[in-house]
């Protein structure tokens, strides 16, 4: 097995591989205490060497702790180009996040030395996790950081098309806003590309396509036959009725779901694109309550997904609302695949979606250089790269200072004359310490420039004077639009088009609503058992910490709307 360049620990024991050391807390070793605690709930294993524990591809995995002897985290096991990500030792267990998520597994865990492990169904490590915080959290930041590590070395499936295909670039979306590790594969600058389509006998005509565990290939896939290839949650009848439905799955919709299920509501979860909403794309979240150092939108989502699960929360991504009914105090919602579900209680997370900015050539430049979200796929595409940054507010703050640690140089475009009208005060600090980074206000962008991608951005400044500067990739914040088109106009929206709730709810608005008599609660919508929070409510703060809040909030009133019913 050949192993990637990387500083070793040598074993004194002879004969033993290169131990991979932990040196960003992915690969951290159980004391004795906390293998104790393991063994209480495992099984005892031995393992021979070459004979997998589990391989790519595999579902449902257990989690192997290594008492004797060495495992590896392989890619491509057997295969001629098999690379090693990883060797564990004694007291280190395999794995990461797809364990705990139920996707399948992304590389092998092969033996090299014969020796023994635990092991712990996955059944039973999530209920340990919950009785154990200090291993729980222990598992949870290395499986966070082995899922880093994936992303960022390439592992996983392979995405294979044109830079200026839009279904490439919905998948590469897709798995960068679902945190599933993928290698992006571009025909006009890849040689491996092309010399794989002629491996697999694949038309350039038919990409682009994913390449899944090395050996299942998907032509042109949509976002949900890649998402059942890989085990992420999708329905599973072409109807479904629950207690509590919850659409989106941002912040706000997590929180309903790990508060609604705990009151023991049959609650199910849908979202179009992935679990975290736009918080999940955010590099670093710095006000959220009881994180003083931040905590990355990832982490945020995943943590709270795990929650949920465990009071038996059920999810179902990608699942698009597109249209809504009612019938006799029942809801149907009805999702994109043709599918639907019926529910008596509804809580809308939906959220928002980036605005588009009013300049020449957008859609030109979008499937290759314009971003609306700024995650670590998208950073390691533009790698030592001079990028330009849309907009103001605390969103483009945070995209600037993650975007700063990859790119060469980051200019800031600020319509405003004062980077702190819509931006928080620790966030224009922290930007104006960064030495690569450019704030620009009193600026609008004019024009994008170049053929088949972005070169440089033209702008206008307070004088109305023009300038030019490099950047090969735009990410815009510029605020954003209530994702309600599903709604079919049952409830009262405001004149933007978010959704009314409580007495406001009640102000008549565009074409005459039938109006109740009964007293509608704070996050109540003008339909009774109808419930918003979060970005699409209207009047909301557009704050992580006030999503959550209105989520847990939004479960205590829909369960009194049960009661007095």
């Amino acid at each position: 097995m050949s192993t990637r360049p990387m500083s070793e620990e040598r074993s004194s024991e002879p004969g033993a591989p290169a131990e991979t050391p932990d040196t960003y807390g992915a690969f951290p070793r159980l004391d004795d205490a906390q293998l104790a605690a393991l063994a209480a709930v495992a099984d005892e294993r031995a393992i021979r060497p070459g004979e997998p524990l589990f391989a790519e591809g595999d579902r449902n995995c257990d989690l192997y702790t290594v008492l004797d002897g060495y495992v590896a985290s392989v890619e491509g096991f057997g295969a001629p180009a098999e690379r090693t990500i990883a060797v564990h030792g004694r007291g280190r267990f395999l794995g990461e996040l797809g364990l705990l998520t139920g996707e399948a597994a992304f590389f092998s865990a092969v033996p090299a030395m014969a020796g023994r492990v635990l092991v712990v169904p996955v059944d039973r490590l999530r209920d340990l996790i919950a009785r154990n915080p200090t291993i729980g959290d222990l598992v949870l930041r290395a499986f966070l950081i082995r899922r880093s590590i994936l992303i960022g070395l390439g592992v996983g499936m392979r995405i294979v098309g044109s830079r200026y295909s839009p279904d490439a670039r919905r998948l590469r979306e897709f798995a960068a806003r679902n945190r599933v590790p993928a290698q992006w594969l571009d025909l006009e600058h890849d040689k491996t590309a092309e010399d794989l389509l002629k491996l697999l006998e694949v038309d350039p005509s038919q990409t682009p396509i994913v390449i899944l565990y090395g050996r299942q290939v998907l032509r042109n896939p949509s976002n949900a036959e890649v998402a059942a290839a890989i085990g992420l949650p999708a329905p599973t009848a072409p109807q479904t009725a629950c207690e509590l439905l919850v659409v989106g799955a941002g912040p706000a919709g997590l929180s309903t779901a790990v508060y609604g299920a705990s009151e023991g509501l049959d609650t199910l979860v849908l979202d179009a694109a992935a679990i975290g909403g736009q918080a999940g794309t955010s590099s670093r979240i710095e006000n959220y309550l009881g994180f003083p150092s931040g905590l990355s939108g990832t982490e945020l989502a995943i943590r709270a997904e795990l929650q949920a699960r465990k009071f038996g929360a059920r999810f179902t991504v990608p699942a698009e609302a597109v249209s809504t009914e009612l019938d006799c105090g029942h809801w149907t919602v009805r999702l994109g695949d043709g599918s639907s579900v019926t529910t008596k209680l509804v809580v809308i997370a939906s959220g928002a979606r980036y605005r588009r900015p009013d300049v020449p050539r957008l859609e030109h430049f979008e499937p290759t250089s314009v971003y609306y979200a700024a995650s670590q796929a998208e950073a390691l595409a533009c790698r030592a790269d001079p990028v330009v940054v849309l907009g103001g507010g605390n969103s483009a703050g945070q995209a600037t200072v993650f975007l700063s640690e990859h790119a060469a140089h980051v200019t800031m475009i600020v319509a405003e004359h004062d980077l702190s009208e819509h931006m928080s005060r620790y966030l224009v600090n922290q930007i104006r310490r960064i030495p690569n980074v450019t704030i620009l206000l009193g600026t609008q962008l004019r024009e994008l420039i170049g053929d088949a991608a972005l070169e440089a951005v033209a702008l206008t400044d307070q004088a109305s004077e023009r300038r030019v500067i490099a950047a090969r990739a735009l990410f815009v914040f510029i605020g954003a639009g209530p994702a309600t088109e599903w709604l079919s106009g049952l409830l009262a929206l405001d004149e933007n088009g978010f959704v009314r709730t409580g007495q406001d709810a009640e102000a008549p608005i565009g074409a005459s609503l039938p109006q109740t008599l009964w007293r509608r609660s704070a996050l109540e919508t003008s339909q009774p058992g109808v419930f918003a929070v979060g970005d699409v409510r209207s009047g909301s703060t557009k704050r992580v910490a006030t999503a959550v809040g209105e989520g847990a909030m939004a479960v205590r009133l829909a369960v009194e709307r049960v009661h007095r019913a």
